[in-house]
């Protein structure tokens, strides 16, 4: 059986991926020898929420996923962010590989609605690998499992999360509603001549403004 141990060099933004990604350079190094023919490797990714400070332009954001600040010491709890693999080619000793980070918008996801709140620092991460191994054994080959304890830390910096979202969605954003809400938020535009989503909703909120004075 091999000794295996991981940790990430780095994550980055995939600057021509199709969709938002970040990658993750994971460094696998294996001390006892053992010929690795191939290792197909899984990942599941949790922000570590309670590992950082807050200010108080982050609260806002936070306040709907962690309730006021003063629940925060029972609330902040790490939580699952995605679930991402990816091939190892074949190595003895150490190798490095790219672990693709598929990311997203939507505030229905709560890592994506918690990154959005925050204004800078870093995002504390633990990746945590599973996986198969095979290995090159005499004139035939072995099958292992990584190791279930095997995973390690690594602080995303918010402006790498930032700078990619700006790249592919630049001044935007998106949520996503009930297809009945849609079709009410359609009707509405379409009933007062307005041009445009954003138009839409401005309208809507200034006319519950003028409802609330």
């Amino acid at each position: 059986m091999g000794e295996y141990t991981f940790t990430v060099a780095e994550i980055f933004a995939e600057p021509y991926a199709a969709t938002p990604q970040l990658t993750a350079r994971v460094r696998i190094e294996e001390t006892t020898g053992v010929v690795v023919h191939a290792m197909a490797l899984r990942c599941q990714v949790r922000i570590e929420p309670q590992r950082r400070g807050y200010t108080e332009a982050d609260e806002a954001g936070l306040r709907a996923l962690f309730g006021d600040r003063d629940r925060w010491k029972d609330t902040l709890r790490p939580f699952l962010w995605m679930q991402c693999n990816t091939t190892v080619q074949g190595f003895t000793g150490v190798t490095e590989a790219d672990l693709p980070l598929p990311c997203t918008y939507d505030f229905d996801v709560i890592g994506s609605r918690f990154l959005h709140s925050l204004g800078e620092g870093s995002v504390p991460l633990n990746l945590m690998f599973s996986g198969t191994i095979f290995t090159r054994s005499g004139p035939g080959f072995g099958v292992e499992q990584v190791p279930w304890d095997r995973d390690t830390r690594h602080d995303l910096p918010v402006q790498v999360w930032q700078e990619m979202m700006r790249t592919y969605y630049p001044g935007t954003g998106w949520v996503r509603m009930d297809q009945q809400v849609i079709d009410r938020v359609a009707d509405y535009r379409a009933r007062h001549g307005l041009t445009s989503w954003d138009e839409t909703m401005q309208h809507l909120l200034a006319t519950e403004r003028e409802a609330l004075t």
